[in-house]
This record gives structure tokens, C-alpha cells and sequence, in this order.
């Protein structure tokens, strides 16, 4: 069973490495851009056949290593 996972930081927390993405696109004509964020992407596959003890292990994946629950949020989409 394969999920995604999506990490971003919180609304309230300053994205430094967007801003700079944001400025860079600016400099290169992309003028119409209103605000940009960075995050990472996860992909992970669970030998398991129970759709809801998969989730929990990856949810249990991104409390434990993953995610920066202080600052960041996260999302799980199963594939």
C-alpha cells in the first residue's frame, strides 16, 4: 500500500529557502507570482494490507522522524 506524504512548514513560520525561490522567479520575469513555500515530499510504501493500520504507521513514521511537529504540518494521501 503506498501513501504520500506532504510536509510543510506552518503558516506563521518564516520559509527563508521560499523566499529566496520567490525572489530568484521574480528575477526571472515571473512577475505575476504571489508568494511561494517550500516542503518535502514523501512516498512511502507499507507491506500491509489494512488500510487504516498503514495510515497509522505512517502517521506514526511522521511524528517520530519525519516531521518537525513544532513547526511544520503534514499531510497523508494514500496512492
Amino acid at each position: 500500500m503506498k501513501f504520500s506524504v506532504t510536509v510543510t512548514l506552518k503558516k506563521d513560520v518564516l520559509d527563508p529557502q521560499g523566499k529566496v525561490v520567490e525572489n530568484t522567479l521574480d528575477n526571472l520575469g515571473f512577475k505575476n507570482l504571489k508568494s511561494i513555500r517550500q516542503g518535502k515530499f514523501f512516498e512511502i510504501e507499507i507491506n500491509e494490507n489494512d488500510q487504516e493500520k498503514a495510515k497509522n504507521t505512517v502517521k506514526e513514521m511522521c511524528e517520530k522522524l519525519l516531521v518537525n511537529l513544532i513547526i511544520e504540518d503534514y499531510k497523508i494521501n494514500k496512492l
